[in-house]
């Protein structure tokens, strides 16, 4: 590997925000590494990006990875327990990570968590983050933290996106509980900017990713409804109601759509942050300029994570 300190790495640069974090880099005049389940997926960055396998199986092999990069750009997680895919395998992998960083002498990690983790959260996602933030503190690596809300935008977008594909496809959309309960998207290019400007701080530091608009779930859906010119109801549902529409949509799409415990983080309020927002582009003015094209198709999650020939 090179000892170029210009090398920075960012895990997942062929995925969603990861690969807007490579792109921010590439165009400052960075070079890029990356570290990816799917080595050989095609993606419009990977002539421009070393890649690298992950290699969680052999602590010697993932070390040699990080050797050279001056800044490790961590997006890994994962959404939702599926096959031998884990919560729990995903905070020991992290931790392997942060310590295989250090090992190879990597000056700073970024690392992007979600807003509002706690250890003593009953939510699995929640509580995980918080306790992949906790190894990092314990690796004792300079490093950056940053929390997003919710993140839409992009091409790889998937929550949003799906929103306004339901309410484009299906005869009513199921909104959990009243649907007062904020939410305060971020773009993904702005926390790409943020991650960036993260690994500039000198001391270690925390800071939340979040947009300029925070707003009633209730009222999100039924700006997207207006965006994309459909008629579906908007039907207020039990919670419980609701994930079993989520699963039962799930078997026709062949997806996860929405977990039990996402609904919960949702409608606990836990996607807003309460810090001065720095993310600038507005889910509204997006809203309005992606009108025509948001959930014009499908964005299924397992197919972008578990579907080897996937693009």
């Amino acid at each position: 590997m090179s000892d170029d300190t210009s090398v920075d790495l960012v895990t997942g640069a062929f995925s969603y925000s990861g690969s807007h974090i490579a792109r921010r880099l590439l165009e400052s005049g960075r070079s890029v590494r990356t570290l990816t389940f799917h080595p050989d997926r095609p993606h419009q960055l990977r002539a421009s990006v070393e890649t690298c396998a992950y290699r969680f199986d052999d602590p010697t092999a993932l070390t040699r990875s990080l050797e050279g990069v001056h800044t490790l750009y961590n997006t890994f997680w994962v959404r939702f327990d599926h096959g031998h895919t884990s919560f729990a395998n995903a905070i020991e992998s992290s931790r392997m990570l942060f310590y295989a960083a250090r090992s190879a002498g990597v000056q700073r990690i970024v690392h992007v968590s979600i807003a509002n983790p706690s250890i003593q959260s009953p939510l699995p996602y929640f509580r995980g983050k918080a306790l992949v933030e906790y190894a990092l503190a314990q690796a004792g690596v300079p490093h950056s933290i940053v929390r997003p809300t919710w993140v839409f935008g992009g091409e790889r977008d998937v929550l949003a996106n799906n929103i306004a594909w339901i309410l484009r496809r299906m005869p009513v959309f199921a909104l959990p509980g009243s649907g007062a309960y904020p939410v305060q998207p971020v773009h993904v290019e702005d926390l790409a900017r943020i991650c960036v400007d993260a690994a500039q701080y000198t001391s270690d530091t925390v800071v939340d990713a979040a947009g300029p608009e925070t707003m009633p779930f209730g009222d999100l859906v039924a700006l997207v409804r207006s965006a994309v010119e459909t008629r579906s109801p908007i039907v207020h549902t039990p919670p419980s109601l609701m994930a079993a529409a989520a699963r039962a949509l799930g078997v026709i799409v062949r997806d996860v759509v929405l977990t039990p415990e996402e609904i919960k983080g949702l409608m606990a309020g836990l996607l807003v942050s309460h810090d001065p927002p720095l993310g600038q582009i507005s889910f509204s003015g997006w809203l309005e300029e992606h009108r025509t094209s948001v959930g014009r198709s499908y964005a299924n999650e397992l197919d972008r994570h578990f579907t080897t020939n996937a693009a």
